[in-house]
């Protein structure tokens, strides 16, 4: 989601990631030279095979965002335009989005809304960083940032908030900023911190905030995420499951949804390279490096396999935005398009 990095992922209970039976090889036919590891074309589904029928009473809807294109900041001359991101992902056949980075897109209501309206796109959510660990003395700083997102998230007609917590080392140069571990005190701040922003951004927007678990950031493992949810209101916060993120730290995603289903209200949808990850854990890469390496890659080649994620999340009894995430910052401006096609044209043929 960001360029922040971080000494790398925890595999669980110690060993090196293992490949799921099925998986896709490492080794993907018809790559184009110069492909980043893990972004290269992977044949899709035959043409002639229909798609599978998703169990349960749950509805996904399946969208992509600005982070597939790999975009990370408001403005970067690494990044693709605006609005080659707007018509190159209705191109692929997604019509919801998320807002990215606010000020990567237009921050007017009204002017957001007439171009994406125009290419038959509607926003699911906004995201926002919080660093609410650090206690009371943050509050009035983040609030100011969340109520510009909250306002346009809610201007546009979306219902959710995407709460990413605080990167633990510097998002462009990688230097640790700040313990990986939190103390009991800080853990407090934080679920203190993200009842208030959940209480006070649905009573004044509307919206339901979820947290979002990611590399680098103090909720990452089963055992942080587990713990944040246990310590949190489920009337309050919810959970944002990217199952790339939860993979690359060592958790089940599947596992997760039928254990903590209740408090699944939102979906990234991402694969990590296994291969490439073994690497990554190898010689504790941080996770901004582990990216451009090419850690997280097109499905189906990687994990967890999304067909049974999106199975156990259908069982659910709710609707979910079920949201592409690839991360690829940076990437080379024509990469995006032709991925976000086989990847949506993969989820048709799981039934998404």
């Amino acid at each position: 989601m960001t360029a922040a990095s971080g000494p790398g992922p925890v595999p669980p209970a110690g060993a090196a990631p293992r490949a799921v039976p099925g998986d896709v090889p490492t080794a993907v036919p018809g790559a184009a030279p110069g492909d980043l590891p893990g972004n290269g074309p992977v044949p899709g589904p035959a043409a002639a095979a229909a798609p599978a029928r998703l169990p349960g009473p749950g509805r996904l809807r399946v969208g992509s965002a600005p982070d597939s294109w790999g975009v990370w900041f408001p403005d970067d001359p690494c990044q693709v335009p605006w609005r080659r991101f707007l018509d190159e992902v209705a191109q692929a056949g997604y019509e919801w989005i998320e807002l990215g980075p606010y000020g990567y897109l237009p921050t007017d209501p009204a002017r957001l809304a007439e171009e994406t309206g125009r290419r038959g796109l509607r926003v699911s959510a906004g995201t926002v960083f919080a660093a609410l660990h650090r206690g009371p003395a943050v509050w009035d700083a983040t609030w100011r940032h969340v109520a510009q997102v909250a306002e346009l998230t809610r201007a546009m007609g979306a219902g959710h908030l995407v709460v990413i917590p605080a990167f633990w080392r510097d998002d462009k140069t990688a230097e640790l900023i700040e313990s990986p571990r939190l103390s009991a005190e800080q853990w407090r701040h934080l679920a203190a911190g993200l009842e208030r922003l959940g209480r006070e951004v649905r009573e004044r927007y509307g919206l339901g905030v979820v947290v979002h678990p990611h590399a680098d950031t103090h909720i990452d493992t089963e055992e942080n995420v587990v713990r944040l949810l246990d310590a949190t209101d489920p009337a309050l916060v919810n959970l944002c499951l990217d199952t790339g993120h939860y993979a690359y730290c060592g958790g089940d995603s599947v596992r997760l949804i039928e254990t903590y289903g209740e408090r699944i209200g939102y979906l990234h949808l991402k694969q990590v390279d296994p291969a490439v990850l073994a690497e990554v854990i190898r010689d504790g890469v941080p996770f901004g490096p582990a990216v451009r390496r090419g850690v997280m890659c097109e499905p189906p080649r990687g994990v967890p396999a999304l067909e049974p994620v999106l199975a156990a999340a259908s069982r659910l009894d709710a609707d979910l935005f079920a949201i592409v995430e690839q991360d690829m910052y940076p990437c080379p401006p024509d990469r995006p398009l032709p991925i976000a096609e086989r990847t949506r044209r993969f989820l048709r043929s799981c039934g998404a």
